[in-house]
């Protein structure tokens, strides 16, 4: 059989020059992506691909329109889920996290310029809306160290003169997250420092078309992954040698598989760990007839954040009366909260109008109600009416948004929570539920 070299470079040799997602079919490009076993689950599943070339258009139409719309200069971004948001490129997303080097300009006019790791200048070449890479936004201080001051004036005056540039004789500049001598370099450029944070969060809120076909495709590998590691568990937890980390090292090991990114968290625990919530996954040995619970916090295919959660029964005995009262008590509080769901209800609303979890299940309930996401967990937050604070999220649903519906019912000393999680779309006349995963049979007294 020949096998020619046009057909080697490509990412799959059944496609032309461009993916179905409208990215280049070539294995060596240097934007990350989906994997080939990841378009081929989607094709099987129907779903239609998104267009990143328009996505990443239109995340950056609704960063200009933020910034002009409170007449800003611009907005400069460190976080890198900001950066990437604007820009779709990466860079060591985690060690960046916690070792700032990138940054981002978003100009009033449009004009966009990274600052990336002076090694690296090409990982955003694949998006034609960076229209300058530079370096030297690098200012912790492992790397500077004692002169870290100078780094910082050297870089605020480059900012400062790219907004004299392309947003002439307005010096209010939004800004997300800055090291401590960045924001003190950019003062004494005159700048007047604005909260980014709140540009970014709610431009990122209202999702575009192919947003929503990305995250379509990146709940499917999600929950095929989580799908394996079912499966994984219910196999070998019997056997009595499994911990906690070889379940949730399937996830992590599937969602890679799949052109995922990685897993925020480490919210998988068994049996009497399930509560209180919160503990993270280590070396226990799940133990036959337990219950397992999990969070996925997951970044995964196109660097969307799935964030669904679900409890399991594993065994071959029935679970007690109160696993499955609990368990439906909590399903029923995320189904019904789910109702409520539509363009126009405010946050205000949703947390008055809450389904009432039972007084004992009161002390342990989750943090919130609901959170957006996209990216990552995102604004907009709803509280539970007693940790409600008036006047923070005075707004209404939005078609676009996307809100993650949460429970979790344990009740305090007791051997076991049950967390479900489902994640939501806002539509144009209500919702979808992007989750299909299933509830466990069992838990839900249907066994």
């Amino acid at each position: 059989m020949n096998i020619h070299f046009r057909d080697t470079r490509k990412i799959d040799p059944t496609c032309g020059a461009t993916l179905g997602d409208n990215t280049p079919n070539d294995q060596d490009r240097i934007e990350i992506g989906p994997t080939q076993l990841a378009y081929t689950e989607w094709a099987a599943a129907g779903l239609e691909l998104p267009d990143l070339q328009e996505m990443r258009r239109y995340r950056w139409r609704r960063l200009v329109e933020a910034v002009v719309a409170r007449d800003y200069a611009g907005l400069l971004v460190f976080d890198p889920l900001n950066i990437r948001y604007a820009s779709d490129s990466t860079n060591m997303q985690l060690w960046n996290a916690h070792n700032p080097f990138r940054a981002l300009l978003v100009c009033a006019d449009g004009h966009m310029v990274m600052w990336d790791y002076k090694n690296a200048p090409f990982l955003s070449s694949f998006n034609p809306l960076v229209r300058e890479v530079r370096s030297g936004a690098d200012l912790f201080y492992f790397d500077r160290g004692d002169k870290v001051d100078v780094a910082a004036d050297v870089f605020a005056n480059e900012v400062r003169r790219l907004l004299a540039e392309h947003a002439p004789g307005n010096w209010r500049l939004a800004v997300d997250k800055p090291m401590v001598h960045g924001l003190r370099a950019l003062e004494a450029q005159g700048l007047q420092v604005m909260d980014g944070e709140e540009v970014t969060e709610k431009a990122r809120s209202i999702k575009g078309p192919d947003e929503i076909r990305a995250m379509r495709c990146a709940s499917h590998a999600c929950e095929v992954a989580v799908a394996e590691m079912e499966r994984f568990a219910r196999k070998s937890v019997p056997q009595g040698q499994t911990s906690e980390d070889d379940i949730w090292a399937v996830l992590h090991a599937e969602n890679i598989r799949r052109g995922g990114e990685w897993i925020e968290t480490r919210l998988l625990t068994t049996g009497p760990r399930t509560n209180p919530w919160f503990q993270e996954c280590g070396g226990r040995i799940a133990q036959n007839n337990e219950i397992l619970a999990f969070d996925t916090d997951l970044v995964g295919s196109y660097g969307i954040c799935v964030d669904i959660s679900r409890t399991w029964w594993i065994g071959d005995e029935k679970p007690r009366p109160d696993m499955i009262y609990a368990m439906q008590h909590a399903h029923e509080h995320i189904m019904t909260n789910m109702a409520m769901l539509r363009p126009g209800v405010t946050i205000p609303e949703l947390s008055a109008n809450t389904h009432v979890l039972d007084d004992k299940f009161q002390a342990l309930k989750y943090g919130c109600l609901m959170h957006g996401v996209g990216l990552c967990d995102e604004w907009p937050l709803v509280a539970y009416p007693d940790h409600a604070v008036p006047g923070a999220f005075d707004y209404a649903l939005e078609p676009g948004m996307v809100l993650c519906v949460e429970a979790l019912v344990g009740e305090v000393g007791g051997d076991f929570s049950i967390k479900l999680e489902d994640q939501v779309l806002i539509t144009e006349d209500g919702f979808e539920n992007l989750t299909k995963y299933p509830f466990d049979p069992a838990l839900m007294g249907l066994t």
